[in-house]
């Protein structure tokens, strides 16, 4: 089954890899796709899932910015981080997981391969090595990426997991193509 063209090798993204326009306010730095990472990942073949946007889902495209403010991007990552750690976006987070394991338990189970999982460091929802809380950058996951890390194990499924910076093409193509072992 599924004999054709395809490669059956997938890479999870996290979803302003291909759509800046979903970021916050003043943190897009392209027009559309992160153009370098994105032809990296097309150039080796590989299907891009691209994973949903927690925050715009929970917090809506503006982040619900209190209109007439002018809040720094740190302030402003702060103040979702802190959102998104209550309910109901917690909730939403796990329901988004639960939806992407389905893809790649259905993936696996018909033979293709998962790459692995990129998110965007210093996020508060999809960092993966970095995230943001207090009023800075810290280590460890964000929410929407340790939830998808404790589904992923509660499965015993294991699948690397790298996070990127729209900021810094060059160290964003050297992750991605260890990441596919190029």
């Amino acid at each position: 089954m599924f004999e054709d063209a395809r490669s059956k090798r997938i890479v999870l993204v996290a979803h302003c890899v291909l759509n800046q326009n979903a970021k916050l306010d003043q943190c897009a730095h392209y027009p559309g796709a992160m153009k370098e990472a994105v032809q990296l990942l097309i150039d080796a073949g590989v299907g891009l899932v691209q994973m949903p946007c927690p925050e715009l889902l929970a917090l809506g495209l503006d982040r619900q910015v209190e209109k007439g403010t002018n809040p720094t991007v740190e302030s402003e990552d702060t103040r979702i981080a802190v959102r998104m750690a209550e309910q109901p976006a917690r909730s939403l987070c796990q329901k988004l997981v639960d939806d992407v394991v389905l893809q790649i338990e259905e993936y696996q189970k018909n033979g293709f391969a998962v790459a692995g999982v990129v998110g965007i460091n210093g996020s508060p929802t999809c960092g993966v090595e970095s995230t943001w809380s207090d009023d800075q950058e810290r280590e460890g996951p964000g929410v929407y990426i340790h939830a998808l890390q404790a589904s992923l194990a509660a499965r015993d499924i294991a699948l690397p997991m790298r996070g990127i910076r729209a900021y810094d093409p060059e160290e964003a193509v050297r992750t991605l193509s260890d990441l596919l072992g190029h």
